[in-house]
């Protein structure tokens, strides 16, 4: 059914890096969970009356607010996918964020109405009547929920959406929610036992815990989350694959929505080669990048020396400094400038994030020590910073 509804109803679907092809995946999503949550809730609310039932009740209203959920995606993936213009230079992808978001606030409030509600039913039950026809229906919900799940996770990760994982795992949870309101009736109906109010509350106490996290999944990436660390290997081993370049540090990658990314990185390069030579070859790493990444890469060079002994000795020493101190921390950017009484070293460290102002102040004091130790002519010139990528 995912494939056929996919064929059917999203253009050049198999071009998923294309940021038309990943709105018309979002719309179509969008469009099949407001009709299915839509059927639900009425088919819920229906069996809710019939049997007085405040946790049926409570599991239609939360198919309702799914689909007050899917017709904001629908409004915030067809505003994301708006080309960029003179206010918004890099497009309005952070939309589809901004529309997740006020949905996890819509799951929040329904789900502390129906708790409310459920603690209500627990200070005074009402009389429930079973009917066999109830669940059936619930069981069937219970399916197209199940599916829901599995049709937005397998698309969320084709498309590598956050949103549409999101909402795949609120859909499981709804699978959760409404076999325990099955359950209830069946104990109901069994051994006449009302624990109706009960599954009132645990299922209001589910409904906002999937508010929570939909929100919480949706807040990372709009207040910045750091590169994946695979993201992070490939891109770094594919800017230092190319002839010319020694190394890199200190990539970035800012993301303004899915499949809207750019990024920064330091390259280094010999100082003996000319700048031309150089920018060429930066010029091409850029290009490549963005057909191979679909990330729009600048770069930064460094000129590094590369031949005189003398640099590569006193780079040495440091090195085997910060491997005595602590081997995560490492350093870049290293200059040398040698004088008749002393030796200026010049480099950065990039240090772990638990380094506080004091540590690291501590940190570059004892680096000052330990190199002066070896050669008194050194005076150490320091910048410490925590790195934008992956912790090792």
């Amino acid at each position: 059914m995912t494939e056929f509804l996919v064929r059917t109803f999203v253009r050049d679907y198999k071009n998923t890096d294309d940021a038309q092809v990943r709105t018309r995946y979002g719309l179509m999503t969008s469009t099949v969970g407001i009709c299915c949550n839509v059927i639900l809730f009425g088919a819920k609310l229906f069996i809710g009356l019939l049997v007085g039932s405040i946790s049926v009740m409570a599991d239609a209203f939360n198919n309702l607010s799914d689909a007050a959920s899917s017709i904001i995606g629908f409004i915030g993936v067809k505003m994301a996918g708006k080309p960029a213009d003179e206010d918004h230079p890099f497009g309005h992808g952070r939309v589809e964020y901004i529309s997740a978001f006020i949905v996890a606030f819509i799951v929040i409030q329904v789900g502390f109405s129906l708790f409310k509600t459920s603690v209500g039913k627990m200070m005074h039950p009402e009389e429930m009547t079973f009917k066999a026809v109830s669940i059936v229906i619930l069981l069937l919900s219970v399916c197209i929920k199940l599916w829901l799940s599995l049709f937005n996770n397998t698309l969320g990760k084709r498309i590598q959406s956050a949103v549409m994982k999101a909402t795949a795992a609120d859909s499981l949870g709804d699978v959760v929610t409404t076999s325990a309101t099955i359950l209830s009736i069946l104990i109901y109906g069994i051994w006449g036992l009302n624990i109706d109010g009960i599954v009132g509350l645990v299922v209001s106490l589910i409904v906002m815990w999937a508010g929570v996290k939909i929100a919480k999944d949706t807040l990372t990436p709009l207040i910045g989350e750091p590169i994946d660390p695979k993201l992070y290997e490939e891109m770094t081993d594919f800017v230092e694959s190319y002839d010319g370049i020694i190394g890199s540090h200190d990539l970035i990658v800012h993301n303004y929505g899915p499949s809207r990314s750019m990024a920064s990185i330091h390259a280094e390069v010999p100082n003996d080669v000319n700048v031309e030579v150089s920018h060429e070859i930066i010029d091409n790493i850029e290009r490549e990048a963005l057909k191979r990444f679909g990330i729009f890469l600048v770069i930064h060079m460094d000129p590094v020396e590369t031949k005189d002994s003398r640099v590569r000795e006193f780079g040495c020493m440091v090195e085997n400094v910060l491997e005595e101190i602590d081997s995560r921390v490492s350093f870049h950017d290293f200059r040398m400038i040698e004088g008749k009484n002393q030796i200026n070293l010049i480099f950065d460290l990039v240090v772990p994030r638990e380094y506080d102002r004091k540590k690291r102040e501590w940190l570059k004091e004892e680096i000052t020590k330990r190199v002066t130790e070896r050669d008194k002519r050194c005076c150490l010139i320091i910048t410490a910073e925590s790195g934008f990528g992956v912790e090792k």
